[in-house]
């Protein structure tokens, strides 16, 4: 794993999702004066929703250019276009549909009936991220990408003994057997998920504290997914201090705050 890595402990829920609220509104506009646009690939889940919700909350929310900013996901549920089940339904919930938006910058996974069967639904996706991409590249580099963690260890779709977690080949998987419902599922793989410049593991309660301890100790990713997470700048679990029940002094940062000087300088 990465020597990048490093866990931010915060008192709880709301304090974490305010935290990470405001780390990434600094990142993105330290990113747009460096580069012309940023990639952002968000998750999923309750805490997902909470840090949008606490971007969307946040006097600094107007201050950056959104118009610069793509936005991906790491996983979706097979549903249709705008069921409330749908991650990108929730992320337009909390914070994407108050923001001045074009429709392309809101790259959404299809849902059933945009292509004859989800398989297919999948290769068009993969499509998508290499039009997406620099020449030759199969899919965009993403600045950062915010994860979620299941108590199961589970990352985006990619569940524990289920073959999609080892794929190396593909960009997108097609998740027709999920143990959690729905069934079917869109996935990044996990080698495109750890091309991403910055991972943000982002895990909240007491029953997150068992997969969070198994992924920090090197648990086989068969075992637990969220081991294999390795941005390839600087991997982040921000948690709050119920998940932290788990994690070794030692790999706890020695301040909740985060300043620019923490950060990469690349």
């Amino acid at each position: 794993m990465s020597a990048e890595r490093r866990v931010l402990v915060h008192p709880d829920r709301e304090a974490l999702a305010g935290a990470v609220a405001a780390r990434f509104l600094t990142k993105v506009i330290d990113l747009l004066d460096e580069q012309g646009e940023v990639n952002v690939c968000l998750t999923g889940g309750t805490m997902g929703a909470a840090v949008l919700a606490a971007i969307d909350a946040s006097p600094a929310r107007d201050t950056l250019d959104w118009s610069r900013v793509i936005f991906w996901w790491g996983d979706e549920r097979y549903l249709p276009m705008g069921d409330p089940d749908r991650n990108d339904t929730q992320s337009k919930a909390a914070l994407l549909g108050h923001l001045p938006l074009d429709a392309g910058q809101l790259m959404s996974f299809p849902a059933p009936g945009d292509q004859p069967d989800i398989e297919q639904a999948a290769l068009y996706f993969e499509q998508v991220l290499a039009d997406a991409a620099d020449d030759n590249d199969r899919y965009p580099l993403f600045d950062i990408t915010l994860l979620g963690v299941g108590p199961d260890g589970h990352i985006a779709s990619l569940f524990p003994d289920r073959p999609q977690v080892h794929e190396t080949e593909r960009v997108v998987v097609a998740v027709t057997d999920s143990p959690k419902p729905p069934p079917e599922r869109l996935s990044l793989t996990l080698p495109v998920i750890n091309a991403s410049d910055r991972i943000w593991l982002v895990l909240a309660g007491s029953d997150k504290a068992s997969a969070l301890g198994l992924a920090l100790a090197g648990a086989s990713i068969n075992d637990v997914p969220a081991a294999g997470a390795e941005g390839r700048k600087r991997t982040v679990f921000f948690v709050d201090r119920d998940a932290a029940a788990e994690v070794p002094a030692s790999l706890i940062a020695p301040s909740s705050y985060w300043t620019s000087a923490d950060e990469d300088s690349e």
